[in-house]
């Protein structure tokens, strides 16, 4: 690919992205310029292989992400669930609790993987595609928390009464904001089981870094 092909795929990779990254609110051409650095006019010829691809939807001056994104995603979590399945089993086994891996959606948060223990008498059943603020649960907070501070998120009834949660943030995957975590009817002693929610993180983040 030439330099300049390159550039021109990395301004369209950009400003799919600043589309992406104005969730709900609609964002308009000139926001867009000026957020990828880029004139109007690129822009807009940015815009015409997105637009035709589905990836892009335009209303006037006002611009959203298009379904065609949603087929895009529809391929990726297949392949998320199947290379976070072992990390998660694992985890439940180990620590006899469901385990799941979560990801941030706009300003929610959704199980997309879980994987329940197969020896306790009884467990939480976490529904795949289960939504909750990013704000609330052990899950969402995990996604915020810094490198360098807490390591694991801990949460009490914040989503179902009498359920505890521990998880811990995913960290060094490009373009993916998500936790693994355990929940379970039973208090948890976070000292306990954060490390081992941390390491299952830890050791998810690698399998997905080595298939980029």
């Amino acid at each position: 690919m030439s330099s300049e092909g390159s550039l021109t795929l990395d301004r369209g990779l950009a400003l799919l992205q600043a589309v992406a990254d104005s969730g709900e609110q609609a964002a308009t051409i000139s926001e867009l310029a000026v957020t990828i650095g880029a004139s109007r006019a690129a822009v807009y010829r940015l815009l015409v292989p997105l637009v035709e691809r589905g990836l892009i939807w335009r209303d006037g001056a006002k611009v959203r992400l298009g379904v065609g994104v949603l087929r895009l995603a529809g391929q990726v979590l297949p392949q998320l669930r199947e290379a976070a399945r072992p990390v998660l089993r694992e985890l439940a086994e180990t620590v006899g609790a469901t385990a799941h891996l979560t990801v941030a959606q706009g300003d929610q948060a959704q199980a997309v993987a879980v994987v329940e223990p197969s020896w306790t008498n009884y467990h939480v059943a976490y529904r795949v595609g289960s939504r909750h603020s990013l704000n609330a649960g052990a899950a969402g907070r995990a996604m915020g928390l810094r490198p360098g501070g807490d390591a694991w998120a801990s949460s009490t009834g914040e989503l179902e009464a009498g359920a505890s949660g521990v998880a811990a943030p995913v960290r060094g995957v490009p373009g993916l904001r998500a936790s693994v975590g355990v929940v379970s009817l039973e208090p948890f002693d976070a000292r306990e089981v954060g490390p081992r929610v941390a390491v299952a993180a830890s050791r998810l983040a690698e399998v997905l870094r080595a298939a980029v």
